[in-house]
């Protein structure tokens, strides 16, 4: 055809790292080839593993469903963008401003912090990661993005999430020592430097654009580069995220086209 395809997509399965609340993913064999003749398996899992998306309704009450977002907002042009960060920095309205290839109302927008390379079972990835907070997440929400997605563990940075003060975590985060030691060094609380609980989940979601958590696979490949990406969910009735494999298509002849549909 023409077309290169990229897998912006982690591998998934048995010993898949889980966000710090997460029950551990269950895969059981049901029917085995040497028994049956025949492999069926049976999975137990939050649909918030690996890299996935979030539909409105997981953070924003009366917000649509995974199974009420448009097919639409799953498919277009877009970008991969380079905004690297270390440890706990923010990614700000500013960096998103100056990022390239530029960023267009309409397109869908991956941030690749470089944090994808630390995916894995530990804290570096989970705890201490760059991120989005409340700036960002309005910036994308007035620039009209179709849907956004990062390299790194959620939509908002880490100490604005649970891990932090927040929510499920209040008051010391699910991670204790990680605030003590974000105060130690900083000389600041968590709660000051991050006093919203995912503002950027938020203020995305509630403008309607959905959010790729956990990217990586050929992110690098890509980055820099204006592409077409698909990215469809489950069609799963009140879903509030599923697991999904995010594709990142090229076309260097520029002579694919979409079927007319006609007979």
């Amino acid at each position: 055809m023409g077309l290169e395809f990229y897998d912006l997509s982690h591998p998934w399965g048995l010993g898949q790292p889980c966000w710090p609340y997460f029950e551990d993913v269950k895969i059981e064999r049901l029917h085995t080839m040497a028994r049956s003749g025949v492999l069926t398996q049976r999975i137990t899992t939050v649909m918030h593993s690996g890299t996935h998306i979030d539909a409105p309704a997981h953070v924003v009450e009366g917000t649509p469903f995974m199974d009420e977002v448009p097919l639409p907002y799953f498919f277009g042009t877009g970008v991969v963008v380079s905004i690297p960060k270390g440890r706990w920095e923010v990614i700000t309205a500013e960096d998103l401003e100056r990022a390239s290839p530029q960023i267009r109302e309409g397109d869908i927008v991956i941030v690749n912090t470089g944090w994808h390379k630390h995916y894995g079972d530990n804290r570096q990835y989970y705890a201490y990661s760059p991120g989005f907070y409340k700036e960002a997440g309005e910036w994308f929400a007035k620039k009209k993005v179709k849907m956004i997605g990062t390299d790194t563990q959620a939509l908002d940075h880490p100490l604005g999430t649970a891990i932090g003060p927040h929510g499920p975590g209040w008051p010391n985060g699910l991670l204790p020592q990680v605030n003590q030691e974000y105060e130690r060094e900083t000389g600041r609380k968590v709660i000051e430097d991050f006093p919203e609980w995912e503002p950027c989940h938020q203020a995305i979601l509630q403008a309607g654009i959905c959010g790729i958590e956990n990217v990586g696979g050929d992110i690098d490949k890509v980055t820099g580069q204006r592409v077409t990406f698909a990215a469809f969910p489950w069609r799963w009735t009140n879903g509030d995220g599923c697991i999904v494999r995010l594709v990142a298509i090229v076309d260097k002849r520029g002579g694919y086209r979409i079927e007319r549909g006609e007979g």
